[in-house]
Parts: structure tokens; C-alpha cells; sequence
């Protein structure tokens, strides 16, 4: 009976498996909005009430691609913060380890952009993400607060200033994000997260065609900057 048991579930695993590589094929053709049960099922060939029973609805299946997204950009953020920690003779200032995981994020952007297009991009009309896309979401962002948290622990954060009207914004957000944090760190943090993402996106949607031309420099020079900002050391000058 275990073998009999082994074999469907292996079974059901490929079948959802390839469920989901036909609907990414469909979301570089179409986009997310015009994802179907019906032509999944048409193209590998299944009838649509036996894809149901993988995905009763249209937005099961959206929420398995975009919580597997999010799990493979957390991914790549984690093992480069990993390998930066891990840098010989001695661990990156942070401020590089910041440049290291944003670039990290943009590569994984880049070869995959329907992914990065269905968590980062536009909404999907008439589709409301549920809870369990929540934690596998934070992933990257976990990374980001860590790195500043380990900084501010070892004395490797240069805490920025904090505008007077911003400080009770920047404490709520500190609270509830990071509450052993300094609440001008994460408003910072939360700011250069933004403004990362955005950068990606202006690459990745064309806003820079016939704009930047080398652009992974600019948008190194920029992670740095962005680092900067919210108070990470680099490495000495010279």
C-alpha cells in the first residue's frame, strides 16, 4: 500500500509540477490577467475537470506562481548574503554585503521577468493575494533588515538622520517592522527598498531603453549609494 501511496504522490507532484510550467508559459504570452485553467488544461492535454482537482480556481494557480516566486527571489537573497558573509580573508563591509544582495535580486529579475512581473509588478484585476503569500513575500526584504540589524549590532551603522514630521511615521513602521531597530534606520531601510525595486523595474519595463546603456554599473554605483543612505559602512577609501 506505502508503494501504491508513493507512486500517486510522485505522481501528483509532476502533474502539478507541470501545471505550473504551462501557466508561467502562459504568463510570458499573456500576462497574469489572461491566465486559464482551460488552456493549461488544453495544452498538456488534460480534460479541465481533472486540473481542478490540482487547482480548484484560477487564482490557486496564481497564488502557487506568485508564492513560488517570491520563495525563489528569497532564495537567491538569502545565499547571497550567505556568501558575502562568508567572504575571505574577511567578511564584506555591509555596505557591500547591501550591493551583493540587490545585485543578487536584479540577476534573478532579469532571467526571469514574467516572475518578477507577477510579484513586483502591476495587480492583477480581480485577484486578491491571500495570507500565504505573506511570508514567503518577506523574504527578501527579511534579509535587507537583517543585514542592517547585524550592522547596528556591531557597531557597523551609522544611524541617519530623521525628519521631525517622519519620526512618528518612522517609529510605527520601526514598531512594527523592526522594533529593536532606531526608527530612522528603517524608515531609511523601507525608503532604499523602494527605491531598489524601482530601480529594477525602470530595467526591466523599458524606462531606460534609449536612457542608461551600461546599466549594471549605474545600478551598482546606485545599491552603494542606496546603502549609504541608510547608514552602512563600506570599505575604507584607498
Amino acid at each position: 500500500m506505502s508503494t501504491i501511496r508513493g507512486a500517486r504522490e510522485r505522481a501528483r507532484v509532476e502533474v502539478t509540477a507541470a501545471i505550473k510550467d504551462e501557466a508561467r508559459k502562459q504568463l510570458a504570452a499573456e500576462g497574469a490577467a489572461r491566465l486559464s485553467l482551460r488552456a493549461v488544461a488544453r495544452e498538456l492535454g488534460m480534460v479541465s475537470s481533472a486540473l481542478y482537482r490540482y487547482f480548484p480556481s484560477r487564482d490557486d494557480l496564481l497564488t502557487a506562481l506568485i508564492v513560488d516566486a517570491y520563495d525563489a527571489i528569497g532564495e537567491v537573497a538569502e545565499g547571497a548574503r550567505a556568501t558575502a558573509d562568508r567572504a575571505r580573508p574577511r567578511p564584506a563591509p555591509y555596505a557591500d554585503r547591501f550591493v551583493a544582495v540587490a545585485g543578487a535580486v536584479r540577476e534573478w529579475a532579469l532571467v526571469h521577468p514574467h516572475e518578477y512581473a507577477l510579484i513586483y509588478g502591476s495587480p492583477v484585476p480581480g485577484y486578491s493575494a491571500p495570507m500565504d503569500t505573506v511570508g514567503p513575500a518577506s523574504r527578501v526584504g527579511l534579509v535587507f533588515f537583517g543585514l542592517v540589524r547585524d550592522a547596528f549590532r556591531s557597531d557597523g551603522l551609522a544611524v541617519p538622520p530623521l525628519a521631525r514630521e517622519l519620526r512618528p511615521e518612522a517609529e510605527r513602521m520601526a514598531a512594527d517592522l523592526a522594533p529593536d531597530l532606531p526608527p530612522a534606520a528603517v524608515a531609511a531601510l523601507v525608503a532604499a527598498w523602494a527605491q531598489l525595486f524601482g530601480l529594477i523595474s525602470f530595467e526591466l519595463f523599458g524606462q531606460f531603453n534609449r536612457v542608461v546603456e551600461a546599466r549594471e554599473p549605474l545600478f551598482r554605483q546606485a545599491a552603494g549609494e542606496l546603502a549609504r543612505s541608510v547608514g552602512l559602512r563600506g570599505a575604507p577609501a584607498g
